[in-house]
């Protein structure tokens, strides 16, 4: 075992005297030791309860002849930092997740790892460090929350509070009706109950097969999400147990090539998150696989996008997915569709994907719509090219309000907090384009996610009569023509820091198209007097990451070279 390095042999008795005073047995030096990576806070609605979660599972693993040992990573909540300076703070923590999972697992020799993420940075940033490690891990989410409701008992969600903010400045709504949506649209513990970043990455760990069937959408707080945790504690033990099986289950056997490209197509399938592009490409970094942006756009041609969540389709949250079906049942439909579409690969419960979903069905064809009855022949992410967007920009097709295509004029933004003043004074009109720019990984720093200036669009009826283009991101509960991760970004020069007021912008989602209709003489005399804005930084964290980020084209990862 991996773990003999700390415990065996004559000359590791003051390691066995530390293990000692932390409770351990004779007994337990012939167990295998797992890490119980935990991202418990008391600051996350999905991770509040993951201390009780923790202990579930960790009794499971003493049950079946391992010995656990948990420890804990950050958790920054995109929802609580949105709006200030805090969110600069959020990509950033994934590299920290990443990098104290490294750390614990490799420093202390353990032998295999149970991860319990759920929203946000946690779940990209703990699959990133498990694959430097590279030891059998087994993933198991806290779980979605429920969907709130009103008295009246329509559905809502955290994207009807932050709208509402938008319908509150608009006049549209009073702040009883305000208050009456903040105090209902987040009824209990879990991941927000959409499709949003933390529920598309928990579902994508179904389809990298590194998660339990149920991971993404079985909801918090339940007995089934109860006999999942223990399942998953159960099914580490089993590897951990037999050296073959270690050997077998190691992370990168099974988030490989495959698995990488079987995520990108479910993402498509379920119209997820923007964010899921970002963190996906940062794993394709980390797993050694050679996978680019452009390649998205490849796989989306072959994939209906047949399942609609909020913010999509305000109505379906995840328990109604998890009520129809699940993400299996969607897996089984995209092969129905094309045998190709999916790739048959190693999961961790030892079953390939294609035996994992062979008999899966849809339960309720509203909610899953089957192939016959999609909601578009080609899948709810794009990647839009041209002389805006020379390495790429991300759009999430299965959210957009009004035309795919749209010809506008630009209205520039130097932050967030600039286009947020722009749009709730009214200096954002119909036809504008509205530019957000030195927001990106290095710009920002920390590509701040950026869902009030999108809810306050439409929250103000703008929707479907502007667009907005950013080298920041979104959160995965944004809607609208919103185009995110502008590669390159203006911090680094890129076109979207020439823009001047006025300059006509044009996107065809369609034909994958970005650019400014700009003769390349203005653009060569604009880049020739530019100086990218470099904005002043006292946190000396946030300066380190600066230095070291690329942009998000390639997952916003650190270099280390």
């Amino acid at each position: 075992m991996r773990s003999d390095e700390i415990k065996k042999g004559y000359d590791r008795a003051p390691h066995r005297s530390l293990l000692r005073a932390t409770g351990l047995k004779e007994e337990d030096f012939d167990k295998p030791f797992i890490g119980v990576a935990n991202s418990y806070t008391d600051m996350i609605p999905g991770h509040f309860f993951l201390d009780k979660v923790a202990k579930i599972i960790k009794e499971e693993i003493r049950a079946n002849d391992c010995v656990p040992f948990e420890f804990n990573t950050i958790g920054v909540d995109d929802g609580i930092a949105m709006g200030h300076d805090g969110m600069l703070y959020s990509l950033p923590s994934r590299e920290i997740i990443a990098n104290s999972v490294e750390t614990m697992m490799n420093a202390h020799k353990l032998d295999a790892m149970i991860a319990i993420p759920n929203c946000d940075k946690i779940v990209p940033g703990m699959i990133m460090g498990a694959l430097r490690v590279n030891v059998p891990t087994v993933f198991v989410s806290g779980g979605p929350m429920a969907a709130g409701h009103l008295e009246d008992g329509t559905p809502i969600d955290l994207a009807t509070v932050f709208e509402g903010v938008g319908q509150y400045e608009a006049g549209e709504i009073d702040e009883r009706t305000l208050t009456e949506l903040e105090c209902n649209a987040c009824p209990g513990g879990g991941s927000c109950s959409g499709m949003f970043t933390a529920n598309s990455m928990n579902t994508l760990m179904e389809a990298m097969g590194i998660a339990l069937p149920g991971n993404g959408t079985i909801p918090a707080l339940t007995p089934e999400r109860e006999e999942l945790y223990r399942k998953a504690a159960r099914r580490i033990c089993d590897i951990a147990k037999s050296e073959a099986e270690t050997e077998k289950f190691r992370l990168r056997n099974i988030l490989n090539e495959k698995a990488v490209r079987n995520a990108f197509a479910v993402d498509m399938a379920m119209g997820g998150s923007t964010n899921t592009v970002l963190h996906m490409l940062a794993i394709a970094d980390e797993a050694d696989v050679d996978f680019k942006i452009g390649d998205i756009n490849e796989i989306s041609k072959h994939v209906a996008h047949i399942a609609k969540i909020s913010p999509s389709l305000t109505t379906v949250h995840m328990e109604d997915i998890n009520r129809a079906g699940g993400v299996s049942a969607v897996m089984h439909e995209m092969h129905r569709r094309r045998d190709d579409v999916l790739q048959d690969n190693l999961t961790v419960t030892g079953e390939s994907l294609f035996e994992r979903i062979a008999d899966a069905k849809i339960l309720d064809p509203e909610i899953i719509h089957p192939i016959e009855n999609p909601y578009s022949e080609v899948g709810g992410l794009a990647i839009l090219f041209g002389n805006l967007a020379e390495e790429g920009s991300v759009i999430k097709t299965a959210g957009i309000v009004g035309e795919r295509s749209f010809t506008g004029k630009a209205i520039c933004f130097d932050s967030q907090q600039e286009a947020i003043e722009g749009i709730t004074s009214g200096k954002v009109k119909p036809g504008h384009v509205v530019v957000i720019r030195y927001e990106g990984p290095r710009g920002g720093p920390g590509m701040q996610e950026m869902l009030a200036p999108t809810s306050l669009i439409m929250g103000m009826g703008l929707g479907d009569k502007v667009a907005l283009i950013t080298d920041g991101r979104f959160s995965g509960a944004t809607r609208g023509a919103s185009i995110g991760h502008v590669s390159p970004e203006a911090a680094e020069g890129g076109m979207i820091g020439l823009l001047k007021d006025g300059d006509e912008i044009h996107l065809d989602v369609d034909k994958y198209i970005l650019e400014v209709r700009l003769s390349d003489e203005e653009i060569a005399k604009r880049r020739a007097a530019f100086q990218p804005t470099v904005k002043p930084l006292a946190s000396r964290w946030l300066r380190q990451y600066r230095a070291l980020v690329t942009n998000a084209s390639r997952g916003a990862v650190l270099q280390a070279d």
